[in-house]
């Protein structure tokens, strides 16, 4: 059986993954006008800024995410629909892994959708254009809310371990670490994006996007299998 360290192992790791398969094809664009957008000036602490905005927004919703876990598990042994609850979310997260990595006919919610004239379109647009350093942490927060199918599966996965405490403090917690370290896990890929561009073994990031997928796949089925056995 895994160990909560071993989940929050799991959980980074596959954001290394995603990191190096859906990120650089999905954030790619959008870090390497940021760079433009610096004109020469050095580029790692605006991106260590921008990186630490969207980890910010991705441990935040993750709280809230634990945090509604822990209250489902109260609500569902009041219910005593608990095993149900539980088995239901692993096997969510097991379908949402499956989706990503392309064997199930789910993939346009892992789609990169972009809308030009949305919100977080014109909000972009504006802290963009901003010269100081320090923009780039919002800018990071903001672009954190970006629609991204991983972060979603990610997103489930820490509501899922929520329900392993009972609080809703311990839940919040337990979501919020699990997606700081799936935020973390994205970094390397972003910071690196430039320089790795031209390297041939990154036209496979699909075969590195399949492996992340795997390692949720493997989060789900731990989490049914404890479920079942609680």
């Amino acid at each position: 059986m895994l160990s909560t360290e071993t989940i929050y192992f799991v959980i980074f790791t596959s954001g290394l993954a995603v990191g190096f398969g859906h990120c650089i094809g999905m954030c790619g664009p959008i870090v390497a006008s940021l760079s433009l957008n610096l004109k020469g000036r050095s580029v790692l602490v605006p991106h260590l800024l921008y990186n630490a905005g969207r980890i910010t927004t991705y441990g935040l919703l993750g709280g809230v995410m634990g945090a509604t876990g822990s209250f489902t598990l109260v609500t569902a042994k009041i219910a005593s629909l608990q095993k149900i609850v539980l088995v239901s979310a692993g096997i969510i997260i097991i379908v949402m892994g499956l989706a990503m990595a392309g064997w199930l006919p789910l993939g346009s919610i892992f789609g990169d959708h972009y809308n030009p004239e949305g919100l977080l379109s014109r909000g972009f647009r504006k802290l963009s254009k901003a010269k100081s350093t320090a923009t780039y942490y919002p800018l990071g927060m903001l672009l954190g809310l970006l629609p991204c199918g991983p972060v979603y599966t990610a997103l489930i996965a820490a509501a899922r371990a929520g329900m392993e405490v009972e609080s809703a403090i311990k839940g919040s917690l337990m979501g919020s670490g699990l997606m700081l370290s799936f935020g973390l896990g994205t970094v390397p890929s972003l910071l690196l994006v430039a320089k790795l561009a031209d390297l041939g073994w990154l036209r496979r990031r699909d075969m590195i996007y399949k492996i992340s997928s795997v390692l949720m796949i493997m989060v789900g089925i731990y989490f049914v299998i404890k479920a079942i056995r609680y």
